[in-house]
C-alpha cells in the first residue's frame, strides 16, 4: 500500500479536513438571493400604529355617577364597595336637613291648604252666580219700568194729539166767531144791526178766544208732561244702568278672586307634587344593573349636597368599543369602515404588523367615527367597534383597559414598502370597498 495515500484512507482524516469535498457556499448564496427576491414580492399590509383604551359607544353603558338629587344627611347604607346590584336596589337612605321641609306632615298640611283654596273658589263661583241673577233681575225690572213709562208716554202723546185736534176745532170756531163779530161790527156802524146784537157777537168772539187760549195752555202742559216723562225715562235707565254696573263690578271682583285663587291652587298643587316627589328622593336607588365602586362617603351622619356624587355604578352589560388616538399626520389615512387589529392588555399575542392574518391573539374591528377636533393630548380620537365577521372580542374586557391598535391600510409588495420607508414617503391612502361589495361579502 502506498504510504502517501494512506492518510486519505483514514476515515477521521477525511471527515475532519474534507479535502476532497466540493464547496456549496455559492448554492446557498444564490438560494438566499432567490428567497430574498421572492420575499420582496410578498404582500405587505401598510398600517398605522396607535394606543387606546376600551370604551363603549353607548352613553347608558358607561360608568354612571350616583348623585343625590337633594341635600340630606346619610342615615343608612345598604351596599358596600364592590357589591353587584340590580336596577332599583337601595344604595343608601338620607333624611331632610332643610328647615322648610322638616315638617313630617308637610304634604298633608299643603293638601289641606289646597282643599281650602278649592272651597273658596266654589264660594266665589256661587257669588258670581248670585251677581248674575241679580243683574238678570235688574235688567228685567228695568225693562218693566221702562215699558211702564213708555206706556205713559204713549198715553200722554195720545192726549196731546186729542188736544191738538180740539185746538184745531176751537181755532175754526174762533175764526168763525171773529169773522161774524167783524161783519156784525161793520153792520152796526152802518146801522143795520142793534148794539145788543153786536154785544152778543162780541161775547161769542171772546168766549171762542178764551176757549182757544185754554186749549193752548192745556197743550203746553201736556207737552211739558211729555218732556217730564222723557226725563223720567232717561233717569230710570241711568239709575238701573248704575245699579247694574255696580253689580257687574262686584261680579268682576269675584271673578278676579277666582282667577287669583286658581293661580294659588296651581301653585299648591305644584307644591304637593314636588313634596311627594321629594319624599321619594330620600332613598337613592340603583339606576341599572352593575357593580358599585368608588363610594365617596363614609359612615353615618355625613351630609350630602344637592347633586353631589356618592359613588359610581359600572354597568353589567356593555357593548365594548375602542377609542384610539392617532397623530394629526396620520389622520388623513383614517376613514370610516377601515379595518383595525387590536391586542388587549392581559391577552397574549404575537404580532406581525404587515401580515395581520398570521398574527396570534389579535382581534378585529372597524372604524365607525373619528372626532374633528383635536384632544387634550394633541391627538385625534377615533372610535372603533367590534367586527363580528372576524372573531368575537373577549367577554371579560373592562372599560379603561389598554389597547394596542394597528390600523390596516393598503396591501403593497414588501419591496415597495422598503422603498417607501427609505425615501420617507407616507403610506398610501386607504380606499374603502364599494358598499355593495361589502354587503355581498357580509352575506356570504
Amino acid at each position: 500500500m502506498n504510504t502517501g495515500n494512506y492518510k486519505y484512507q483514514i476515515k477521521s482524516f477525511a471527515t475532519i479536513y474534507r479535502v476532497s469535498k466540493l464547496s456549496k457556499i455559492k448554492y446557498w448564496f444564490f438560494g438566499f438571493i432567490t428567497l430574498l427576491a421572492i420575499i420582496l414580492f410578498l404582500p405587505w399590509t401598510q398600517n398605522v400604529k396607535s394606543k387606546g383604551a376600551v370604551t363603549t359607544l353607548y352613553q347608558d353603558q358607561r360608568p354612571q355617577k350616583i348623585n343625590s338629587y337633594i341635600a340630606g344627611k346619610i342615615v343608612k347604607w345598604s351596599v358596600k364597595e364592590g357589591d353587584d346590584i340590580r336596577k332599583g336596589d337601595t344604595i343608601l337612605q338620607i333624611v331632610e336637613i332643610k328647615s322648610e321641609y322638616l315638617d313630617p306632615e308637610l304634604v298633608g298640611r299643603t293638601e289641606e291648604q289646597l282643599a281650602a283654596k278649592k272651597a273658596s273658589v266654589g264660594f266665589y263661583d256661587n257669588k258670581v252666580k248670585a251677581y248674575s241673577n241679580q243683574i238678570s233681575i235688574l235688567n228685567n225690572s228695568k225693562g218693566f219700568k221702562l215699558a211702564q213709562v213708555k206706556n205713559k208716554t204713549v198715553q200722554v202723546n195720545n192726549k196731546l194729539e186729542g188736544e191738538m185736534a180740539e185746538l184745531e176745532a176751537v181755532k175754526n170756531e174762533y175764526a168763525l166767531a171773529k169773522d161774524q163779530f167783524e161783519r156784525q161790527e161793520k153792520m152796526y156802524i152802518k146801522g143795520l144791526v142793534s148794539q145788543t146784537q153786536l154785544q152778543q157777537r162780541s161775547v161769542s168772539y171772546q168766549n171762542s178766544l178764551s176757549k182757544r187760549i185754554t186749549i193752548e195752555n192745556k197743550i203746553a202742559q201736556t207737552k211739558q208732561e211729555y218732556l217730564n216723562i222723557k226725563i223720567e225715562l232717561n233717569a230710570i235707565e241711568q239709575d238701573y244702568n248704575e245699579k247694574i254696573s255696580k253689580v257687574e263690578s262686584e261680579q268682576f271682583q269675584a271673578l278676579s278672586q277666582i282667577s287669583l285663587s286658581q293661580g294659588d291652587i296651581s301653585k299648591l298643587e305644584n307644591s304637593v307634587t314636588n313634596y311627594r316627589l321629594r319624599n321619594g328622593m330620600y332613598t337613592i336607588l340603583a339606576s341599572q344593573d352593575g357593580q358599585i365602586i368608588q363610594l365617596k362617603k363614609a359612615g353615618i351622619g355625613e351630609v350630602l349636597k344637592e347633586g353631589e356624587s356618592v359613588g359610581v355604578i359600572v354597568p353589567a352589560k356593555v357593548n365594548h368599543a375602542v377609542e384610539m388616538f392617532v397623530r394629526p399626520v396620520d389622520l388623513p389615512l383614517i376613514s370610516i369602515g377601515q379595518k383595525v387589529r387590536f391586542t388587549f392588555d392581559g391577552y397574549p399575542s404575537i404580532i406581525f404588523s404587515g401580515w395581520p392574518e398570521n398574527s396570534y391573539g389579535t382581534f378585529g374591528g372597524k372604524i365607525v367615527a373619528f372626532e374633528s377636533s383635536i384632544s387634550d393630548n394633541g391627538m385625534f380620537r377615533v372610535l372603533v367597534q367590534e367586527d363580528k365577521l372576524i372573531k368575537k372580542w373577549p367577554k371579560h374586557l373592562k372599560i379603561g383597559s389598554g389597547v394596542q391598535a394597528i390600523s390596516l391600510l393598503k396591501n403593497v409588495p414588501i419591496w415597495y414598502e422598503v422603498w417607501r420607508n427609505i425615501n420617507g414617503f407616507p403610506p398610501d391612502f386607504y380606499k374603502e370597498l364599494n358598499k355593495d361589495k361589502v354587503n355581498q361579502k357580509e352575506k356570504k
